[in-house]
């Protein structure tokens, strides 16, 4: 009878639990972390003396556009529709203005697109491009 001693088997290290316990953690983890304002650091701000300087409030500059495309600025009709008087309107309006105040541009809904077109490049001309469009909300039929 001949005897073989037995060979030592290679060890299996199977990772698969392993694996699947990290994904559980990771999964808990995510679930459980919150994002609020409240992980964030927490800084006590030094005092100061120096006066705070207020900010000045800016009128914005009110361009009306009726059916005809004829131009009021600020409520004052032009003397007619033409872009140079437009532009020069807008300079008064604003000057000696800083910072350079916004545009309100309120266009009757049978204004021919040009009018409202000659409004936005005379105020950007002038140097005025924060411009903010008057609409009324659509009423639910």
């Amino acid at each position: 009878m001949k005897l073989r001693p037995n060979k030592p088997q290679d060890a299996d290290i199977n990772l698969t639990p392993l694996i699947d316990m990290v994904f559980l953690l990771l999964i808990f983890f995510m679930v459980s972390t919150t994002f609020d304002k409240e992980t964030r650091i927490k800084v006590e701000l030094p005092e100061a003396t120096a006066a705070v300087e207020e900010k000045r409030k800016v009128e914005p500059v009110h361009i009306s556009i009726d059916a005809q495309g004829r131009f009021y600025v600020n409520q004052e009709e032009l003397v007619n529709s033409d872009f140079s008087i437009l532009k020069r309107a807008l300079e008064k309006a604003v000057a000696g203005q800083s910072p350079l105040p916004s545009v309100i541009i309120t266009a009757d809904a049978k204004t021919p697109h040009q009018a409202v077109m000659s409004a936005m490049d005379a105020a950007s001309q002038v140097g005025m491009y924060e411009m903010i469009f008057a609409a009324k909300q659509r009423s639910e039929k």
